[in-house]
């Protein structure tokens, strides 16, 4: 006989097992955690449904969690978010085998959703240019914001990896930035001109942030400490609304522009994935489809049978 799962406010020990595991001997993060304890949770009121519960773990089979999938697929939540939720419940349910908790792991032969191959966004060639030429204010915050948005979109970088630079690993006389990547990775990334000087220009200002005398980041907000990832977000949205783009601008937005700008200059693979830090080469294919889509504008451009034209940098035809 089934057991009928007890009041939702309630949670089940064996999560509580299981959420101290993945603290305290894990090390997960407070967001990992409380994503755990969501799914976990969701779970739980799901299975309430069927009058069973996580209290009684060796009456839970593959038919719920089946049922479970079935529920939020109903919903339609994007697969990611499944995947999500079943990497949760994966995870949770190996804990439970691996300890003897149960001898059958309900989560056998469950596969995640396939996901969607989704395309970076990113900025054409005039967009990032407006962007960037969108800031030329003299104050220290403008000539800030200016060398943030110099460097991640002139050296792709990650915003995690922006913020976190310090002051000794920007060299602008070799035009190098040593950047710290996933994994404390460290990789040397090539700054380009007009960073340079946005860089050496917003040094020159810094000390009028405030920053105190052990601040060693690079980047810091009005109040002299360390900038953080949100400063930068409303940083780009308000250069993005001066330069009038739609639809907002946000950092790894100018990361995808630099990729795909660089592949479409003739750059090859290889050393964007290098540029970009990525460990494997599938995730710098996600960008390949824009080299298409540039065929075939300089095709409609320079072929003969097409209308002529000419391709550009900025908006009035210029090359400069």
């Amino acid at each position: 006989m089934s057991s009928t799962a007890g009041p939702r406010n309630v949670m089940p020990e064996a999560v509580q097992i299981f959420l101290t595991h993945m603290d305290i001997e894990k090390g997960s993060s407070k967001a990992t955690l409380c994503s755990y304890e969501k799914d976990l949770i969701q779970f739980e009121e799901f299975l309430s449904t069927r009058s069973h519960s996580l209290s009684n773990l060796v009456e839970i089979s593959v038919d719920h969690v089946r049922g479970f999938l079935a529920k939020l697929h109903g919903r339609k939540l994007a697969k990611s978010t499944l995947s999500r939720k079943l990497s949760t419940l994966r995870s949770f349910f190996k804990y439970m085998t691996r300890h003897r908790f149960i001898t059958n792991d309900p989560m056998a032969g469950i596969r995640n959703p396939k996901q969607e191959i989704r395309q970076p966004r990113s900025l054409n060639v005039d967009q990032a240019v407006s962007l960037l030429d969108s800031k030329c204010g003299v104050e220290p915050e403008d000539k800030r914001d200016q060398a943030i948005a110099e460097l991640l979109y002139g050296s792709g970088l990650r915003v995690s990896e922006a913020i976190f630079l310090g002051i000794y690993d920007v060299d602008t006389s070799s035009g190098l930035v040593r950047v710290t990547g996933k994994g404390n990775k460290e990789r040397l990334s090539p700054l380009s001109d007009t960073a340079r000087e946005a860089i050496d220009s917003y040094l020159a200002v810094r000390e009028e942030l405030g920053p105190a005398l052990e601040e060693t980041a690079l980047f810091v907000g009005n109040r002299g400490g360390r900038i953080n990832r949100r400063q930068v977000n409303r940083i780009l949205a308000r250069m993005a609304e001066e330069a009038g783009l739609q639809g907002g601008v946000h950092p790894h937005m100018l990361r995808h522009s630099f990729a795909s700008h660089m592949l479409q200059s003739g750059a090859d693979m290889r050393s964007v994935q290098e540029l970009l830090g990525h460990e494997n080469l599938t995730t710098t294919q996600r960008y390949t489809h824009l080299n298409l889509q540039h065929i075939m504008n300089v095709y409609d451009k320079a072929h003969p049978l097409s209308e002529s034209g000419s391709l550009s940098r900025k908006s009035d035809g210029s090359d400069e």
